[in-house]
């Protein structure tokens, strides 16, 4: 007898859970600040904006700043984030096995993440990864975390209850996404 599965959608936060990618972050956005003119920040600070949309850490880190110097630090982040010269970030270890498992086994697998959408789509080519996916969602296609919009963009339109979902990520940014009803836990 086949014991029935307690979950139907698993949903993956991306940078911090699937991707060991906070030096990269990290160094991509203490790089376009620098390039912007900008005082250091602590990595502290930089660390604690992970998970969020780009602008919404913009904001936090720079909230001096006003919509031109926002607008170039963005465009030098993603230019340091695409750069060839910078060394990708790699999943964790056993991810790779687990999401190809898991997608074997026929769950609906889905990303919610701050990343923008070719940002998204770079790692998820870079990775090997896209055809295991269901679906995706960014900032440029909901609000960012912790507002629950991409969540629920995710299970409308899989057509999955909240209560057949688990969340999975790495902070509690997510924490707020528990009034979608779906079920969130935390590495």
């Amino acid at each position: 007898m086949i014991a029935a599965r307690e979950f139907d959608l698993l949903v993956f936060d991306w940078d911090g859970t699937l991707v060991d990618s906070e030096a990269h972050i990290v160094s991509c956005i203490e790089a376009a600040l620098h390039d912007a003119g900008l005082p250091a920040v602590a990595r502290d600070d930089i660390r604690n904006i992970i998970g969020l949309g780009l602008q919404e850490a913009i904001q936090t880190l720079a909230p001096d700043a006003d919509e031109r110097l926002r607008e170039r630090i963005t465009r030098r982040y993603r230019a340091h984030f695409f750069s060839s010269e910078r060394e990708a970030p790699v999943l964790f270890e056993g991810a790779r096995e687990m999401l190809h498992r898991l997608h074997a086994q026929g769950y609906l697998l889905a990303v919610a993440t701050g990343k923008g959408r070719q940002g998204l789509n770079h790692v998820l080519e870079q990775s090997g990864l896209k055809h295991v996916f269901h679906s995706t969602r960014t900032v440029d296609e909901a609000r960012s975390k912790p507002h629950p919009q991409m969540l629920h963009d995710i299970m409308d339109g899989l057509g999955v209850a909240p209560s057949d979902t688990l969340m999975i990520g790495d902070t509690n940014t997510i924490c707020s996404w528990r009034t979608t009803r779906a079920r969130t836990r935390w590495r």
